[in-house]
């Protein structure tokens, strides 16, 4: 027997995802550096890549793949083996280019290439499927119709494609882009060390 959603249940989990959306971690540091270094296409388009994998976590957590994750450990492992190298990799490129100079004329990021890092960035931490799963056994009834699924999954893509990209614009403004190319040094070593210790912590967590 299915029970159908309600509105305090969607708003609840709205709730929930807007403080995820704005904490603190890989998602946020990587769109704020993308945005301020190559500019707001890139950022904006970074953010549509990050709202499409998160909300396609989600989507995974609907569907029962945190259960296929416990069934088959190797996959889990696997992915996040990957998802905590590339992390890793990240913070690295960051702290390499940290001192070198950034100027407007410097060659644009391609599209693809934004939307691509976006998409890899979220794809990076394979918990996420977990996360959103825990999220939804708190706030939605226990039995979800196919229909009631899809309304969740699609909510929470409006609310990313919404969210995101305005992050990726505020963040593109004149004044925080100056203030962030006078502390670009100290900023990309600060972002490229929390990345770093995520993908270790990934990396070493059992």
């Amino acid at each position: 027997m299915t029970v159908s959603l309600t509105l305090g249940a969607v708003l609840a989990f709205n709730a929930a995802l807007l403080l995820a959306i704005l904490s603190p971690g890989p998602s946020l540091l990587f769109l704020t550096r993308q945005t301020l270094t190559n500019g707001r296409r890139a950022g904006v388009l970074t953010a549509l890549g990050l709202a499409l994998m998160a909300a396609l976590w989600t989507l995974a957590a609907l569907l029962g793949v945190q259960t296929l994750f416990t069934l088959f450990p190797w996959a889990y492992a696997a992915m996040k083996l990957a998802g905590a190298l590339y992390l890793i990799w990240l913070a690295v490129q960051m702290w390499r280019n940290a001192a070198r100079p950034l100027t407007r004329q410097s060659k644009p990021v391609a599209d693809r290439r934004s939307f691509l890092s976006g998409m890899l960035v979220n794809l990076a931490n394979p918990k996420s499927v977990f996360f959103a799963a825990a999220v939804i056994v708190v706030i939605f009834p226990a039995e979800l119709s196919a229909a009631d699924k899809a309304l969740i999954f699609a909510n929470h893509l409006a609310i990313e494609l919404i969210v995101q990209p305005a992050l990726a614009l505020l963040l593109g403004t004149p004044l925080v882009r100056t203030r962030y190319l006078t502390l670009k040094p100290l900023f990309d070593r600060a972002a490229g060390t929390i990345l770093g210790v995520l993908g270790l912590r990934l990396l070493l967590e059992k």
